[in-house]
């Protein structure tokens, strides 16, 4: 019999969310096969089994936010095996795992010691069997409607308590207090107050959005960038009217291999380039250290439903510009698919966000720590300018280039952005 814990599948998880569990009670489970698919702060992620056996028990549902560390399921010799009690169940795994194609880590030191908070480690009495049989999330919940998890009815596996259970009684607690009543499901003298979103009518008639991961991390870490990262931003806009008929020569060049090379790709690879000759923009400011990196690895911006993640073309300055537009879509699908692994988004040097697909003119992009910048690209627009001492309507594109002056100065970041511009038009240089 073996315990199935809840890995750290990301550097930056401290939770994740059972989103699916794809073994089901009684299943024959191998090593290699995939258990369960949880949403980690970075994205859905499919867990490998370890052992051979058989899921006699599931500790949690879909739907539980589980710390890492925790047991999430149990495997056994056979199908019929009894799972341990609650209190028999260790709540430590014993060594580091790995999860084969997606190199995940189980760190030891993550792992839960006996907190009540967390529902995994070894408890005993009554107290730790109503643990047994509730989520982390569910006794959360409890606490914010002012609940009584004891006395509530689960319709889990083994009757353990979820969060429709919660809700269900909280909505019951509900319209028997609007009735004059005594709620069933709870054993206050008063009802207490609901969560803070329901407390009171604003006027604005709100309802409270659940958060996943992926925005809970997007929150944290751009607060903590404009909190902790002092931003310089620098702007240029430049004539994009050579990068146009570049792009169009290339993508005629390469109509018979079925690439298309967008224009994002082509500032990728520009941006790689001229990061090669400036090497003190690829750098990051880490724990009052600078560190200088020596490869150039550029973070792509992708939005997707419920939050923004960052795949990173490895070696973008030795890499085609074909190969980049390869990647880039494979990425991108991967990431609309939930499909993303903490190595496809992992080890940045410099990121690029291109909003001008949605007609934006310009912005000012938060900096993605610990990278020391960031190129927000707005939209190409047909302008009036003088061209050749003449006034002509031609393509022009706004860049902005936000910095983070701890590790790089103005001067440097000033330079960097004219060679780029440069390089943007007069675009054979970003292929030779």
């Amino acid at each position: 019999m073996s315990e199935i814990y809840m890995p750290r599948l990301s550097d930056t998880m401290e939770e994740g969310v059972i989103s699916s569990w794809q073994k089901q009670l009684g299943d024959k489970v191998s090593p290699g096969d995939v258990l369960v698919e949880i949403e980690t702060d970075k994205a859905v992620m499919e867990y490998e089994a370890f052992d051979e056996g058989y899921l006699i028990q599931q500790t949690v549902s879909a739907g539980d936010t589980v710390p890492i560390g925790a047991v999430i399921g149990i495997l056994g010799d056979t199908p019929d095996a009894t799972p341990p009690a609650p209190a028999e169940q260790s709540a430590q795994p014993e060594e580091k795992t790995e999860t084969g194609a997606q190199q995940t880590e189980t760190v030891a030191e993550a792992a839960p010691q006996a907190d009540s908070t967390t529902g995994s480690a070894a408890t005993s009495g009554t107290d730790g069997q109503e643990r047994g049989r509730t989520s982390p999330l569910a006794r959360r919940l409890a606490r914010e409607y002012g609940l009584d998890i004891n006395t509530i009815q689960g319709s889990g596996p083994k009757g353990r308590v979820v969060r429709a259970d919660i809700e269900a009684a909280a909505n019951a607690r509900g319209t028997s207090s609007a009735a004059g009543g005594e709620s069933p499901a709870t054993t206050q003298p008063a009802a207490p107050a609901a969560p803070a979103a329901a407390e009171s009518d604003d006027g604005r008639d709100s309802e409270e959005v659940s958060l996943s991961n992926v925005r809970k991390v997007i929150a944290r870490r751009m607060a903590e960038a404009k909190q902790e990262v002092p931003h310089f931003y620098l702007r240029r806009t430049i004539d994009a009217e050579p990068l146009r008929e570049f792009r169009t020569q290339i993508n005629n060049q390469l109509a018979d291999t079925g690439v298309k090379v967008s224009f994002n790709d082509l500032i990728i690879k520009a941006v790689a380039s001229v990061l090669r000759r400036h090497p003190a923009v690829n750098s990051s400011w880490v724990d009052g250290r600078l560190l200088r990196h020596n490869r150039v690895n550029i973070g792509v911006a992708v939005a997707i439903e419920g939050g923004l993640v960052v795949p990173v073309i490895r070696d973008a300055d030795r890499t085609s510009v074909s190969d980049i537009a390869v990647q880039v879509r494979e990425l991108a699908e991967k990431a609309r698919n939930n499909k993303l692994t903490p190595q496809d988004m992992s080890a940045g040097t410099f990121s690029v966000s291109n909003l001008g697909m949605f007609g934006v003119d310009s912005f000012s992009a938060v900096i993605n720590p610990p990278e020391a910048a960031i190129l927000a690209v707005g939209a190409m627009r047909p302008e009036a300018v003088v061209h050749n001492n003449e006034l002509a309507v031609r393509n022009t594109l706004s860049l902005e280039l936000s910095v983070d002056h701890r590790a790089v100065d103005g001067a440097t970041g000033a330079e960097y952005l004219r060679e780029l511009a440069e390089v943007l038009e007069h675009p054979m240089r970003i292929v030779v």
